[in-house]
């Protein structure tokens, strides 16, 4: 038989409640506690909202957007707003953005992907022998700056590199070679 510890018992419902939606109840067996438990709310509207008024205050509507598929929800960053032009370090001027996208998603207990995409044009900077290995640069330097900067927990954070091989749109176009290279911050479905 096993013992229920009514205070870790308390402890784990708020901290669900805190992330479900919001609706009182009683700890049974313990009529002076109440927990806040949250029921019929869709956690990934309130997030979804929560994302686009960052990127709405910050009049990003241009530079990132947001998907919702099967595995979460995608924040596309295009690479113009957070690097240099074949370079992987991030912009002072876009540790900002990123502070406040983190502010909404480093709560969630879910895992986070980062990805790093570029177009299908060749690198030609010696720092980097090719778009893998800057699109796994470009992910890496956003997981450790959200990680060190932000308290992300690393323990729910991968990344991974695409180079070039999930654009979102045609490479025939600089409009469409712009919108490939990209972050994408992946808040995967628990």
């Amino acid at each position: 038989m096993s013992n229920i510890d009514l205070e870790k018992y308390h402890k784990v419902m708020f901290a669900m409640g805190n992330v479900l939606g919001v609706k009182e109840s009683v700890i049974p067996g313990v009529s002076d506690k109440k927990v806040e438990i949250r029921n019929n709310i869709n956690p990934i509207n309130g997030l979804k909202s929560n994302l686009q008024n960052v990127i709405s205050q910050n009049s990003l509507d241009n530079s990132i957007r947001l998907e919702e598929n099967e595995r979460g929800i995608t924040i596309h960053i295009l690479d113009d707003i957070l690097f240099a032009s074949a370079n992987a370090e991030i912009n002072e001027s876009s540790k900002g953005i990123l502070d406040r996208l983190a502010s909404v998603i480093k709560t969630l207990p879910n895992d986070i992907r980062i990805e790093g995409h570029t177009d299908n044009v060749p690198i030609k900077a010696s720092v980097y022998a090719s778009n893998w290995h800057l699109s796994v640069a470009r992910a890496l330097n956003t997981a450790y700056y959200l990680i060190n900067s932000q308290g992300l927990s690393p323990e729910k954070v991968s990344i991974v590199g695409y180079s070039e091989y999930r654009p979102v749109t045609t490479n025939k176009t600089s409009e469409g070679r712009r919108s490939n290279r990209r972050v994408d911050i992946v808040i995967l479905k628990k």
